[in-house]
């Protein structure tokens, strides 16, 4: 049996290979970027006017002039203009080009308009409405310098990264290919969702939750069940890894009678990696590889141990597998209250969490009823993970967080 940290070393040193697919941008929010986004031209590509008013040479300014004759309107989306007389003004809209000649924004509160022999006059409401030569201009190349780059590979795209994208011309980007997943259910107790179930049986849920958690990563997964019957494991499993890349089983994994699918994988050829890690909960967690960029995660059948087994395991490694840059510190909580835990594993408590006044995260155990008590996981956020070295945990204590919930 291997530690914690042995097993995640191992998880994310048999990474999915993911080939490079191109998408629109529009389908692109939640992919993982495979390649770097370069500017084409300077941001802004011109001198920007971030107020709507007037656009003044600063010189007349500073000698004194107060009063401006307007000699047109520069609009956003109109060609550059020129300021012909640095002594006159140009009434100017945020977006537009900064006329030549002109250099300095005045806005539109602090500007009195008069017409004189059918000529409109400018005039500043006193001398500090210009602060500085140059104000209210955005200088061309001040965000980034054509050529740099914008995004780097390996990031989450969210609407954000996709108007960078759009203003750069990009209509179509490279994406990591996400891997076909299986999430297989087993065990003679289990009814779907819309059967009633007989006094001996449960409705499925440890399938529902792991559908809609990968699925969620904008990744496809299809749902199987399987009965305790070893041919029949044997059979359907034999047909799932010819057809998907990624399984990921609940139950059958433990030492019951009809725990067969340990078995099973290996006269399926799968290299078994690990089968059993020093934790709690999910113990029994499996893992392996197969011919083929196959990967097998088989997790223990109890609810809380499965939902565990995912966001400390699956969900991660399914992310550096499409190529996600992990970056930043580990994140970590102070547990608000002492915690004892005697058995020699490392041990997921889970924790409601919240942040103090100076906004360090709060971890409030929430101490359920074992590993099957999965409505507990309703009144959590996360896992605070405590290491097997321990048996006291002391209030203010800091340790490694894994949230399922957002805050």
């Amino acid at each position: 049996m291997i530690s914690v940290s042995e097993a995640k070393q191992i998880v994310f040193s048999n990474l999915y290979k993911s080939s490079i697919i191109e998408v629109d941008i529009k389908e692109a929010v939640g992919e993982v970027l495979m390649e770097e986004v370069l500017a084409d031209r300077d941001f802004p590509p011109f001198d920007r006017v971030t107020m709507d008013g007037i656009v003044i040479n600063y010189e007349a300014f500073e000698k004194g002039n107060r009063s401006f004759a307007i000699e047109s309107v520069q609009a956003a989306g109109m060609p550059q203009n020129t300021l012909k007389d640095i002594s006159g003004c140009i009434e100017i809209m945020t977006g537009a080009v900064r006329p030549e000649n002109s250099d300095t924004v005045i806005r539109y509160e602090d500007i009195e308009f008069t017409e004189v022999n059918g000529i409109r006059i400018a005039t500043l409401i006193g001398d500090d409405v210009v602060k500085s030569k140059g104000q209210n201009v955005h200088k061309k190349g001040t965000d980034r310098k054509a050529s740099s780059v914008l995004i780097r590979k390996g990031v989450l795209i969210s609407p954000a990264e996709v108007a960078v994208m759009a203003t750069v011309g990009r209509s179509t980007i490279k994406v990591a290919k996400k891997p076909r997943v299986a999430i297989i259910s087993s065990g003679d107790e289990l009814v779907d969702v819309n059967e009633t179930p007989a006094a001996h049986q449960i409705r499925k849920s440890n399938s529902y939750a792991l559908y809609t958690a990968v699925t969620a990563l904008k990744v496809a997964a299809e749902m199987f069940h399987l009965k305790d019957n070893k041919q029949e494991i044997y059979n359907e499993l034999k047909l799932i890894l010819s057809e998907f890349d990624v399984l990921i089983l609940s139950g059958g994994v433990s030492k019951g009678k009809f725990d067969f699918v340990p078995a099973v994988l290996t006269e399926l050829n799968v290299n078994k990696l690990f089968h059993k890690v020093k934790q709690r909960p999910g113990k029994p967690f499996f893992f392996g590889v197969a011919a083929g960029n196959k990967t097998i995660f088989a997790l223990p059948g109890n609810p809380v141990s499965t939902f565990s087994g995912f966001y400390h395991y699956i969900k991660p490694w399914l992310m550096q597998s499409l190529g996600m840059v992990i970056t930043g510190e580990v994140l970590k909580a102070r547990l608000t209250d002492a915690f004892n835990f005697k058995p020699n594993l490392s041990y997921f408590l889970q924790v409601k969490v919240s942040t103090d006044s100076s906004g360090e995260l709060l971890a409030f155990p929430i101490v359920g009823k074992g590993s099957g008590d999965f409505a507990n996981l309703l009144e959590a956020d996360g896992f605070l993970e405590l290491p097997y070295d321990k048996l006291v945990f002391e209030k203010g204590e800091a340790y490694p967080l894994t949230l399922y919930r957002y805050l």
